[in-house]
């Protein structure tokens, strides 16, 4: 396996939403999830893992508000292994945070930690519904999952437009986002994904905030709509490919084959590709040898 991208490239909503967007609409996007009417963006502390990506896999957007450690997804393909994913990114968010303040965990004295708020904002095209996912749920079924030690949860939120109206409604930004997503699909109707992107932003209206930001980085605002097609086109083919194969075999060879051409002609990351497999980065790339 050669020409491997091992950058991973943002999602339009971290893109938006993240540390390279306005503050104020993170902030306003905290306020619509959980209901609170906070008006200064600089109380905002961003944690988001940049660099280094953890277990083949780095976190959409974090950060930390009054004391809550806040862990955003967007996913586009319903993925019930979001409880486990979060709680990696979690932990990880954890280890970093107790490194900063140079806190003591071995210490008689109590360490206070910021609390974890897990969100998947899902705008896929399968129909799911807000949902609590739970870690348990996915325990092998050895005994009372009631008894396990560990639990995470993970409150999913459709934000397809024309959902959670209310939800939306509280976040313009949000629901433009919603917008946008929705226009650039119905677009592909008729057109391919360029064309689709590039009109769904010519079409927006005018009073749209995220209109002039999205026009001022239109090149990279295009590039990472048609990577996120291409990825959600890609778990599809791989879907399709699976129901097709009769023997395991076959389908996973079929699978890691069809995600290394995907990852040589640069459609999707190393990082995306280890994760559609299950595996780490290291495994993947030993696969493709």
């Amino acid at each position: 396996m050669t020409a491997v991208n091992r950058k991973h490239k943002d999602r339009l909503f971290t893109f938006l939403f993240g540390k390279k967007g306005n503050k104020a609409w993170t902030l306003s996007l905290y306020n619509a999830v959980n209901n609170t009417h906070y008006t200064d963006p600089d109380i905002i502390e961003f944690t988001t893992m940049e660099d280094a990506v953890y277990m083949g896999m780095k976190n959409d957007i974090s950060f930390i508000l009054c004391h809550v450690m806040n862990v955003y997804e967007q996913q586009s393909t319903y993925n019930r292994n979001m409880p486990v994913r979060q709680l990696m990114y979690a932990a990880k968010l954890y280890d970093k945070y107790i490194q900063q303040k140079k806190l003591n965990l071995y210490g008689k004295k109590l360490v206070r930690l910021p609390v974890p708020k897990l969100v998947a904002f899902y705008n896929g095209t399968e129909g799911e519904n807000d949902q609590i996912l739970k870690l348990s749920d996915a325990f092998i079924q050895a005994g009372n999952p009631a008894q396990a030690d560990i639990e995470a949860k993970v409150r999913m939120v459709n934000i397809n437009y024309g959902k959670n109206e209310s939800l939306l409604s509280s976040c313009r930004p949000l629901e433009e986002y919603a917008w946008l997503v929705w226009q650039i699909r119905e677009n592909q109707r008729t057109m391919g994904i360029e064309d689709a992107v590039d009109k769904a932003i010519q079409d927006m209206p005018e009073n749209f905030e995220i209109q002039e930001f999205l026009i001022g980085h239109r090149a990279e605002v295009k590039d990472l709509c048609i990577t996120e097609y291409n990825e959600a086109e890609t778990m599809q083919m791989i879907r399709e490919e699976g129901r097709e194969e009769g023997r395991e075999q076959g389908r996973e060879q079929g699978m890691m084959e069809l995600l290394a051409t995907q990852v040589r002609t640069g459609d999707i990351s190393i990082e995306k590709a280890a994760q559609y497999a299950g595996m780490t980065q290291e495994q993947f790339l030993e696969y493709g040898r």
